[in-house]
């Protein structure tokens, strides 16, 4: 049976867990809280989780580790965790921007992207996929999210290095850029009134990175992008 073990799984990372989970894969998650974990564990029977902080080697080592000995292998790494930024979403103006609002991304989320992506490569030990989500700003900047777009433009180099450096070693590394509002419960009051074509689904980001897992070596996806028919910045 093969088995995915995603990092973040309150919302998004839950979601992909009971999409492949429904396929018949096992299912396993890295997560800050207990309640997330037990949540993920109560909908998706046989799945397991990990408790910690993915900043911290040790730990994500240890979740690999017992992904692979608790369900049998590990051939899919998805890292779903998002910045927690402080303040305006984005960062704000620059103008206006405190002198910390990088310290989101470069103290909290940049660390987590590199250890997923250098851990979860000996991890997978020569096979496999590691999926890198991130949003639209690593497509573009956008006013008043300078901040996150610095971020998301990092996370996009750290994932085309691992990409190039781990191709001739079997692994598969994919950016997923979801360059939308995704329909969640977190969302559902902002979404409220506006035509589900202007948003996707969990369900989508899901099967985006059921595609990337499925690829054969000889036409890997290094880069895939989600964008929602009534989006204004299609390139």
């Amino acid at each position: 049976m093969p088995a995915l073990l995603v990092f973040g799984a309150r919302n998004l990372g839950r979601a992909i867990g009971k999409h492949f989970a429904a396929e018949g894969w096992g299912a396993a998650a890295f997560a800050t809280s207990d309640a997330t974990i037990e949540r993920f564990r109560s909908e998706i029977p046989g799945a397991i989780g990990f408790v910690g902080d993915a900043r911290e080697e040790a730990t994500v080592e240890a979740a690999l580790a017992g992904t692979r000995e608790q369900l049998g292998s590990l051939d899919l790494v998805v890292n779903a965790v998002g910045a927690r930024p402080r303040g305006t979403f984005g960062g704000g103006s620059l103008l206006d921007t405190p002198a910390d609002a990088l310290e989101p991304y470069t103290d909290e989320l940049l660390p987590v992207v590199l250890n997923v992506l250098r851990l979860g490569a000996r991890g997978l030990a020569g096979s496999g996929t590691i999926v890198q989500i991130t949003g639209g700003s690593s497509r573009r900047a956008m006013p008043g999210r300078g901040p996150w777009a610095s971020g998301a433009f990092a996370t996009r180099a750290l994932t085309q290095a691992a990409a190039l450096e781990l191709r001739e070693q079997g692994v598969h590394v994919a950016l997923l850029i979801v360059d939308a509002t995704i329909e969640s419960e977190k969302s559902a009051e902002r979404l409220r009134g506006q035509e589900p074509d202007k948003s996707t689904t969990e369900e989508d980001v899901a099967r985006a990175v059921a595609y990337l897992a499925a690829q054969s070596p000889r036409a890997w996806t290094h880069e895939l992008t989600i964008t929602p028919r009534l989006d204004r910045w299609v390139p």
